[in-house]
């Protein structure tokens, strides 16, 4: 797994392609330094990830969990849960650039990304119903949340791959590119991302992840004190209402 940084953009790069970028248990303890270290350097603002070669991530690694018992099978599920959710919790955006397979445990990890820009050769589902399992990382939650009920059932129980249109189609991605520009146009975005106010960028993920776990009145309670927060002399969004009004570049 490799990092690179440029114009706040912090781009992580699964690095296994000889096993199509499979998740393993070392997977897990990277991504979760690899968490850590972003989330205390202040230079990057957005986080971009994508595999290399051929896949995103082809799914969990087999040859890793076919020998494992119940008990293990259920830790392994809790530490790919607890590491997509710490990436969730991360307090800066992240865009998954999905340039090839994401099925099984690498669907899971770009649904636990913020956003999710596709390229168009790219291929997505949850087959581990073929192998007679279920998803272990999450995905009987978030992807109802995501496409609807209806979507999700049907992708979780046939087992179908689809594609980037489809995908696009369902809600499941926010954009498609041709694939030789997908990670151009990703970082692009998570370039202008990182040009807002970064206080701001913050909350908006802060308060539309808590507010969709929450009823609609107190999410909307929430919204009212992060949007609050922002106002005065010396915050973020004093300092960007007066730039309008002057037109001039705010200084964050």
């Amino acid at each position: 797994m490799n990092l690179n940084v440029k114009n706040g953009a912090g781009l992580i790069t699964i690095s296994r392609p000889e096993a199509l970028n499979a998740l393993n248990t070392d997977f897990f303890e990277e991504m979760d330094a690899m968490i850590e270290r972003i989330a205390g350097d202040d230079d990057i603002k957005v986080v971009v990830i994508t595999g290399e070669g051929k896949a995103f991530v082809a799914g969990a690694d087999i040859a890793e969990m076919v020998h494992k018992n119940e008990k293990e099978g259920k830790e392994f599920s809790l530490r790919g849960q607890r590491t997509f959710r710490s990436l969730e919790h991360l307090p800066k955006p992240v865009i998954a650039a999905i340039n090839g397979f994401a099925l099984g445990g690498g669907l899971e990890l770009a649904m636990a990304c913020d956003i999710r820009y596709a390229g168009d050769k790219a291929k997505f589902g949850q087959p581990e119903v073929n192998l007679g399992l279920i998803p272990g990382f999450a995905a009987t939650q978030r992807l109802p949340r995501l496409v609807g009920m209806g979507n999700a059932l049907h992708l979780l129980m046939t087992g179908e791959m689809i594609d980037s249109a489809e995908a696009l189609r369902i809600g499941l991605v926010q954009k498609v590119f041709d694939n030789d520009k997908l990670l151009d146009e990703t970082v692009r975005y998570a370039e202008l991302i990182a040009s807002k106010g970064p206080k701001a960028v913050k909350k908006v993920k802060e308060v539309c992840r808590k507010g969709i776990e929450m009823d609609f009145d107190n999410g909307s309670k929430l919204e009212a004190e992060h949007f609050g927060s922002l106002f005065g002399e010396g915050k973020e969004g004093r300092e960007g209402m007066k730039a309008f009004l002057e037109k001039r570049k705010p200084q964050w």
